[in-house]
Order: structure tokens, then C-alpha cells, then sequence
């Protein structure tokens, strides 16, 4: 399956306490399962003002779906075309 990123705006994010957090993770969990096998939460990167999410899903429509049924935005939904690292420039 294709691998997303998704960007949320969210202002006061860094702010929510951790209870909060857990409360929108399992939010996020709940639609997941009812949308299984068609979309999967990889991980968040949290930051002050933003979430950055790493999905695998069918298509966009299944992340933006993902979004709608959680009350979650997805003000931007970018399908990872490759994936590099520091390894990537090593010269074999």
C-alpha cells in the first residue's frame, strides 16, 4: 500500500496534555478499525502548531476519509514517492 504523509493544523497542539493526546490517539483508533485494512497509522510527529501523521493507505480518499469519520483535519495529504536517509548518499 501507498505511504502518506498528512499534514494537520492544529494551533495549541504542543500545549495538550498527554490525557489529551491518549484521548485523540484512541479517537484515531476506533475509525481505524472500523476502516481496517484499508488505512494504518504509522506514527505523529507532534509540534507546537502542527501534526505531521505517517499513514499506508489504499489511496487519499481512505486518509481524508480517516479524517472525516474523526473530526480530525487533513489540511494537506502527500503521497511518499521514495524514502531516503544519510545511508542514501554513500558511494557503494
Amino acid at each position: 500500500m501507498p505511504k502518506f504523509v498528512i499534514e494537520r493544523d492544529l494551533p495549541g497542539l504542543g500545549t495538550m496534555s498527554a490525557g489529551e493526546l491518549a484521548e485523540t490517539s484512541c479517537t484515531s483508533n476506533k475509525v481505524l478499525a472500523e476502516m481496517a485494512p484499508h488505512v494504518q497509522w504509522l506514527h505523529s510527529y507532534v509540534t507546537d502548531d502542527k501534526m505531521y501523521c505517517v499513514y499506508i493507505a489504499d489511496d487519499e480518499g481512505a486518509v481524508r476519509e480517516h479524517a472525516r469519520r474523526g473530526g480530525f483535519p487533513a489540511d494537506a495529504v502527500n503521497e511518499v514517492s521514495t524514502v531516503i536517509d544519510p545511508t542514501t548518499g554513500e558511494v557503494p
